[in-house]
């Protein structure tokens, strides 16, 4: 019997990547005497970009750059928009793109090499515009760390989005960033239901882990705010006030949301695991996210591909400000700090 379920994982298949010539094909699948696809086992590669600050042209980001030591994530979640990007490196964006990391040991170097440049000015940088910074493999290689020591070095504004709490670790480094006005920390949050957060982002942290991690830098005095994303219609759309509510008793001063939507393999990816875990309640969801996007579960336009159109889109608008309204009301993160910017990391007197 072909097993059809990898534990600790999001993705349960391996689509094709559409820049492949090679792909897995199923055709005589009574013929296999052992799985096709077996459990995979994490795998590390090693990368020296050129670059290694990304900037955003999307107009419904509010951040014009963006840092990441990494590509892949291990934290697994099904519905994650930075998927397809792994098929870019000869990878599919299904199993290897949670299991095929790939590391970029120079990161804080090529920072540093960029900040050093008289061409750049400061501008607010996110880590991680695409992949979790505090993903579990950080915990052996530290580039989030290094890289906010040269952020702090410089007394460069950064912002950082993650799911795990090993963030809690560079709380020395953070709360210095914090004394300046240069670092916002927020939590990305889509469900306080710990079973459902299990098979739809299997290896990021608990729900109360993290936020025991916020009220922890709250205490120390980080900006923390959460990001309620993403809002999947019949799924979890309704847990919004319980998750801004939870939030805001652990420190939280702002919030924001994204709903979801399935471009390129995600849509395959989603489709089966929606269809394995939730048999009887796929055609609705699926339907629903269509309705987010003009008929469409992906969507490349402009505005509505963040927060979707129509009733549903509507429906979730308002819950999430009247629920914002109500649990943080007159709360507000400190702007991030542009004017401190050390030129070749040290003081200027002229």
């Amino acid at each position: 019997m072909i097993n059809s379920e990898f534990k600790g994982r999001g993705s349960q298949i391996k689509p094709n990547n559409p820049f492949s010539q090679t792909n897995y094909v199923k055709e005589h699948i009574e013929g296999l005497d052992e799985e096709l696809i077996k459990p995979p086992k994490t795998q590390v590669f090693f990368e020296t970009p050129k670059n290694i600050i990304n900037k955003i042209d999307s107009p419904d980001l509010h951040f014009r750059y963006s840092v990441n030591p990494y590509q892949g994530c291990e934290h697994g979640c099904v519905y994650c928009y930075a998927r397809n990007s792994h098929q870019y490196w000869g990878f599919d964006a299904g199993l290897d793109f949670e299991s095929k990391i790939i590391v970029k040991k120079s990161a804080s170097i090529i920072l540093e090499k960029t900040l050093l440049q008289k061409s750049w000015k400061p501008s607010p940088v996110i880590l991680s515009g695409n992949t979790d910074c505090y993903q579990p493999l950080e915990k052996k290689y530290k580039l989030t760390r290094q890289i906010l020591e040269v952020f702090l070095k410089y007394r460069h504004p950064v912002g950082i989005i993650t799911k795990n709490t090993l963030v809690t670790r560079d709380i020395d480094v953070l709360s210095e960033l914090a004394k300046l006005n240069l670092v916002h920390v927020f939590f990305s949050m889509n469900t306080l239901n710990e079973k459902l957060r299990n098979i739809m982002e299997p290896r990021t942290s608990s729900t109360s882990k993290k936020l025991k991690a916020m009220e922890k830098l709250t205490c120390a005095g980080i900006p923390v705010g959460v990001m309620n994303a993403p809002i999947i219609p019949g799924l979890n759309h309704h847990e919004i006030p319980a998750i801004i509510k939870s939030a805001s008793e652990h420190g939280a001063k702002a919030a924001g949301y994204t709903v979801v939507r399935l471009n390129g393999s995600i849509g395959e990816i989603f489709s089966d695991w929606v269809t394995k875990k939730f048999p009887n309640r796929k055609e609705k969801i699926l339907n629903q996210i269509a309705e987010l996007h003009g008929g469409q579960i992906n969507d490349t336009v402009w505005k509505r591909r963040m927060s979707g159109s129509g009733e549903v889109a509507t429906i979730i608008a308002r819950l999430f400000q009247v629920s914002k309204e109500r649990y943080l009301k007159n709360q507000n993160l400190p702007l991030l700090n542009t004017n401190l910017f050390r030129k070749g990391g040290n003081y200027q007197l002229f």
